[in-house]
């Protein structure tokens, strides 16, 4: 992101606001911008890639519908909240497409340094709060984590199935590298992992993925 204002700023909100609230309302306008962050993968409704927004949402939705296929019993609400937050830093870090290995070399510095600027918007007990559940997501030592990355795995092989392939096409990538990318879903579930598995096998089959 180039512009290093904050969006709030190009229409002051009122400084009779009480200063915690303005704080939190800057915040929210801030992450308007998480709308604006493209993904590599396609909507299966648009010929368009989808947002982080749209990605967010998505995996909400997920999690609410597909809970009964975690290995261990998580906390849906708590969970839901982990996928909300995950991808916020991406405002500030942009997105890191999972076969983009020359990138991913400094995802986590680039991240983590969103992280702290973006989360201290906010009254510190605020971002204290929402960076503990970046963080969570981010080392999977729960329950809830290792679905919430679970499902962040599987949402866009849904989508690339439906594309056709979608990012499976990438140059240079196979199939077994699309295996190898969505072996984290085991960690969460393996019902959904014996899915993917099946859903890239038929993938490499119909020619959507290269042969490895």
């Amino acid at each position: 992101m180039t512009d290093s204002g904050l969006l709030a700023d190009r229409t002051p909100l009122p400084s009779e606001l009480d200063s915690r609230l303005r704080d939190h309302l800057t915040f929210l306008i801030e992450v308007d911008r998480l709308k604006t962050i493209l993904r590599a993968s396609p909507l299966a409704a648009a010929d368009r890639r989808e947002n982080d927004a749209e990605h967010s949402w998505h995996l909400a939705l997920m999690v609410m519908t597909l809970a009964e296929y975690a290995d261990e019993p998580i906390d849906v609400g708590h969970t839901i909240k982990l996928v909300v937050v995950h991808d916020l830093v991406e405002i500030y870090a942009g997105d890191t497409p999972i076969y983009d290995t020359e990138l991913a070399k400094s995802q986590r510095e680039r991240e983590e340094a969103a992280a702290d600027r973006l989360f201290g918007i906010l009254p510190a007990d605020s971002g204290r709060a929402l960076r503990a559940l970046w963080d969570e997501f981010e080392e999977r030592k729960t329950p809830e984590a290792r679905f919430a990355k679970a499902m962040d795995r599987f949402q866009p092989l849904l989508l690339n199935w439906m594309a056709e392939g979608g990012t499976w096409r990438t140059p240079g990538v196979t199939a077994d590298d699309v295996r190898s990318r969505k072996k984290v879903i085991g960690e969460g579930s393996t019902a959904l992992f014996e899915a993917a598995m099946q859903l890239i096998g038929e993938g490499e089959r119909r020619g959507w993925a290269r042969p490895s």
